[in-house]
C-alpha cells in the first residue's frame, strides 16, 4: 500500500475525531444511544404519513434486482456489505437531491423537504439472510433515524443490537439513534426489511455548526461520495441500456 495512502487516512481520522469532541461540546441534545423523537418534532410528520411513503417504497422497489446493492455504490462499505443482500434507492445522499428518484417518489420527496438539516435519505433493504457486522459510523456530527415501512413479523429474526439496546423496528415508527455506538443487524426471517432511512445533522451551536459544515462541504467533494454518486449514475444508464435492448 502506499504510505501516503496511511498517511493521509491517518491524517483524516485523527480530524474526524476531534471534530467529534467538539461536536459533543457543542451539541444541542444530551447523549442518547436511542433518542427520544420528542427532540425531533419533525418526526411526527413522517410517522402520520408512513403508509404513503410505504406505497411508494413499494413500487419502486417491486423488482429487488433493479435496486443497487449498497457494496456496489460504495466500496468503502465492502466490510459490512458482505454480499449483495442489501441494497438501496437513494433520495438524497449527502445533502445532495437524486433528481430522478425523487421524481418516482413525490410525496416522499416532500415530507422530506420538512425535516432540518437532511444529509441522506433512501430505502434500505435487507433481504433474508442479511447479516451487517457489528461496525461504527464514521463521525458524532451525524445522527441516523430508521422509519419502519415492512418489516417481518417474527421480531426475533429481524433486529439491531445497538450499544446496550436490542431493538426490532416497527412500521410506522421512527428509530433515531446514534450510530458511533457499536450496531450490528440480522434479518433471518422469511420477509425483506425495508426502512427509509435517513442521516440527519446532529443540532450544534457555534462553533460546532461551523466546524461540521465544512465538514459536510468538503465530504461532498470528497471521492468517495463522488465516486458513490457515479456509480449509482453507471447503474441506473445499465439498468436503462438493458430495458431498451428487451
Amino acid at each position: 500500500m502506499n504510505p501516503f495512502e496511511l498517511d493521509r487516512d491517518a491524517v483524516m481520522w485523527a480530524g474526524l475525531r476531534a471534530l467529534d469532541s467538539v461536536a459533543v461540546r457543542c451539541s444541542m441534545v444530551e447523549e442518547h444511544q436511542i433518542f427520544p423523537n420528542a427532540i425531533f418534532p419533525w418526526t411526527e410528520h413522517l410517522e402520520a404519513e408512513w403508509r404513503t411513503i410505504r406505497a411508494e417504497a413499494d413500487e419502486v422497489l417491486r423488482d429487488r434486482r433493479s435496486i443497487p446493492p449498497v457494496r456496489e455504490l460504495s466500496p468503502d462499505h465492502r466490510k459490512i456489505a458482505v454480499d449483495d443482500r442489501w441494497r438501496s434507492f437513494f433520495l438524497w445522499g449527502y445533502g445532495l437531491r437524486w433528481q430522478s428518484n425523487c421524481e418516482r417518489c413525490p410525496e416522499t420527496s416532500r415530507l422530506l423537504e420538512g425535516v432540518p438539516d437532511l444529509l441522506s435519505a433512501f430505502f434500505s433493504v435487507l433481504l433474508p439472510g442479511t447479516h451487517i457486522p457489528r461496525h461504527t459510523g464514521p463521525t458524532k456530527t451525524i445522527l441516523t433515524a430508521h422509519l419502519g415501512l415492512r418489516v417481518p413479523p417474527n421480531r426475533q429474526a429481524c433486529h439491531m443490537r445497538i450499544g446496550d439496546h436490542d431493538i426490532a423496528w416497527e412500521e410506522g415508527r421512527l428509530l433515531i439513534f446514534d450510530d458511533m455506538y457499536p450496531h450490528e443487524v440480522w434479518n433471518d426471517a422469511k420477509e425483506d426489511r425495508i426502512v427509509l432511512l435517513l442521516h440527519i445533522k446532529r443540532p450544534q451551536r457555534f462553533p460546532g455548526s461551523l466546524m461540521s459544515d465544512g465538514f459536510f462541504a468538503a465530504l461532498r467533494r470528497s471521492h468517495m461520495v463522488q465516486d458513490g454518486l457515479r456509480n449509482l449514475d453507471n447503474w441506473e444508464r445499465s439498468l436503462r441500456a438493458r430495458a431498451a435492448s428487451l
